[in-house]
């Protein structure tokens, strides 16, 4: 539910752009320097939230609102930090030797700001319009209005306390695992037929409570994913790769996996992807109109008598953003233009370029911020966007220059397809982000044009602080892959996949048919998907479906266990004195999770930046018995969680 906004409180204030600045910083080099070196990053809207309330709250007049502010400031410029799955390829291919800090600025901040405008339009079809659960976003909600005392004071204790248990629970096994008393992983490789593949999971109390707040037909479509990949796909290339008595079965399923399965997945995920947003665009193209008639109501002066969901940043704002946008990216792209073998044909280039930003910039904000609705912004593949995009804008490459080139030109239109596709990977990664974050404020009541002008600050500082911490791990590590790269270079492994992809298909040798064939399955489940709705049994999201093939079984194989664990609670809870309340109260405990591994996730980026170690926090050596007793231990606790300690507080009376 919703709350409902006062008028006249405190909600775009100074001193929260301030702290959101200053939030920005600290996650934001966290979060680039664990994605180049582990390839991973962290949601930093939780965090933001609970360090936004333990500052705020010594002031007398903060409130929910201007909390969720500095969230959105904080969560919009971390989340930018998923640029370096882009970026680093420039130096990897040998185009760029270090980050220039005002073109890498423009770049960014270009990217984020065309993602910002995408997602004014969009929250009205995929947000206030829409059932998507956004698990992130409401996670982010509940814990600024546990933190705010939002509901009954016996209701908001519970609350809050059942919050601060799944969380130092949560929080508390991610530290254990970090020791290695405990497994961060549980995994183990078998045969099937001719071939091989690998069942694993990581052991993320986060990925239960994402799971739980989902729900379950996102969950059974990403275990149909799932299924497919590992126990088709994966099995089926290995055999094809050929298994001999002397083959390592664990790297054979790895690099099967990841040179050819995922780009099944991406297949997938482009066909779902397209039939999703062609299910969607009526919402889309409605949310439009009523932008436009409540821009004429705003313009007649009657912009109070507007309902709080129709007050986004004016539409004529929006598209002429978006326009003006590509002035300066066209003369960025003009710089190529110059010499190379894109000079034999620089208007077609950049025409055709500047199209392609503008529409592949559209669809791909409408596609990440319908799979943040699905799945939670943390959890959604934007890397296999990229993968699309950067295929996208190749073969436009290819139309006009065909792959008959040298290999400098070759390199330079690799450089310049790394380029279109960061710019478009900022309006993927912040609309990712920015309509779980236009959810958590339509939760709390927040006026969304501050909330969006607080989404173009976020941009702005991210795209400021970024370069130089770019520079520095360039200058300290280099990349692996990159020309004199040096024994402790940075893997930076989505930048070094998605170059790896521009240069096959420029050079001719990428695997259309792994891509075909995942287009094909795509074809099948929308299928099975269209079939369960029309007879109203169920449904199978083909979009999770796709994430479920293209990501790693460690990231997803929780998930579908989650949404079965929250649907068991929700059962029960329906049975309940307090139904409505014992539900609220499994969310909360979802959330908690969350937030445990998030904020311990901001505290151990931050030790291994400090430390220059993987595994600063180990005790002892990897032992066979930390994966059994970590098993154990996670299950305990859940079971401890969810069938004592949740069920306790739900079940008993709501009086003082």
């Amino acid at each position: 539910m919703a709350t409902a906004p006062v008028v006249g409180l405190r909600e775009l204030t100074i001193r929260g752009v301030i702290l959101g600045g200053l939030i920005t910083l600290l996650f934001t080099a966290a979060n680039v320097y664990l994605g180049l070196k582990l390839g991973i990053t962290f949601a930093t809207s939780i965090p933001a939230a609970v360090i936004s309330m333990a500052i705020l709250k010594f002031f007398r007049d903060a409130t929910i609102q201007e909390n969720n502010i500095v969230q959105t400031i904080a969560s919009a410029a971390g989340t930018l930090s998923a640029i370096i799955f882009v970026l680093p390829g420039l130096i990897m291919v040998g185009w760029w030797t270090g980050f220039p800090f005002w073109l890498s600025v423009a770049i960014i901040a270009l990217g984020g700001v065309l993602g910002v405008m995408y997602s004014v339009p969009l929250r009205r079809a995929l947000v206030t319009g829409s059932d998507l659960p956004y698990p992130e976003g409401v996670a982010a909600a509940e814990v600024l209005k546990v933190g705010a005392g939002v509901g009954g004071a016996e209701e908001n204790r519970r609350g809050l306390k059942m919050i601060v248990w799944s969380a130092l629970i949560s929080a508390g096994y991610a530290i254990l695992a970090q020791t290695k008393l405990l497994a961060t992983e549980a995994a183990r490789t078998i045969k099937i037929g001719a071939g091989a593949t690998t069942v694993s999971t990581s052991l993320s109390m986060a990925l239960i409570g994402v799971g739980h707040l989902v729900g379950m037909a996102v969950g059974i479509a990403m275990l149909t994913g799932l299924i497919i990949s590992f126990f088709i796909l994966v099995p089926w290339q290995v055999g094809l790769a050929g298994v001999t008595p002397a083959s390592d079965l664990s790297e054979l399923v790895s690099t099967a996996f990841r040179e050819k399965v995922r780009f099944i997945g991406a297949g997938t995920m482009g066909v779902a992807a397209v039939w999703t947003l062609l299910k969607i665009i009526g919402p889309i193209v409605k949310g439009v109109t009523s932008a436009i008639a409540a821009n004429r109501t705003r313009r007649s002066g009657q912009g109070e008598s507007l309902a709080l969901t129709e007050r986004d940043l004016p539409i004529t704002i929006v598209f002429g953003t978006i326009v003006v946008s590509l002035l300066p990216i066209g003369l960025l792209l003009s710089a190529f233009a110059g010499s190379g073998v894109i000079a034999g044909a620089p208007v077609a280039t950049i025409g055709w370029s500047l199209f392609y930003i503008f529409v592949a910039g559209a669809i791909i904000a409408a596609i990440t911020g319908y799979m943040a609705g699905l799945i939670g912004a943390s959890n959604s593949p934007v890397s296999g966007v990229g993968i699309l995009t950067v295929l996208g804008i190749s073969l436009v490459l290819v139309a006009i220059f065909g792959r008959d080139l040298d290999p400098e030109a070759s390199k330079s239109l690799v450089a310049f397809a790394l380029f279109v596709t960061a710019i478009i990977f900022g309006v993927a990664t912040i609309a990712n982000d920015n309509l779980q974050d236009l959810k958590t404020g339509q939760l709390v009541g927040a006026t969304p044009w501050r909330q969006q002008v607080a989404l173009i600050l976020g941009v702005l500082f991210g795209s400021i602080v970024i370069p130089p911490i770019l520079t520095i791990l360039n200058d300290a590590f280099g990349f692996q892959g990159a020309p004199g790269a040096g024994p402790n270079a940075l893997a930076a492994p989505q930048a070094a996949l998605i170059s790896a992809i521009a240069q096959g298909v420029l050079g001719g040798n990428l695997d259309w048919n792994l891509i075909g064939l995942g287009a094909a399955i795509g074809v099948m489940v929308i299928a099975v998907d269209e079939i369960m709705r029309a007879t109203k049994k169920g449904a199978l999201p083909p979009l999770a479906v796709g994430m479920g093939i293209y990501l790693p079984m460690s990231l997803t194989l929780l998930i579908p266990v989650g949404a079965l664990l929250g649907y068991l609670y929700n059962k029960w809870a329906e049975r309940t004195a307090e139904p409505a309340f014992a539900e609220r109260l499994g969310v909360l405990m979802a959330t908690g999770l969350i937030v445990g591994e998030s904020l311990f996730g901001v505290a151990f980026a931050a030790i291994v930046g400090a430390t220059d170690n993987d595994t600063p926090l180990a005790l002892i050596e990897e032992a066979a018995w930390a994966v059994p007793l970590g098993l154990m231990v996670f299950a305990g606790a859940l079971a401890w969680l969810y069938y004592s300690k949740t069920r306790k507080e739900a079940a008993a009376p709501l009086t003082a």
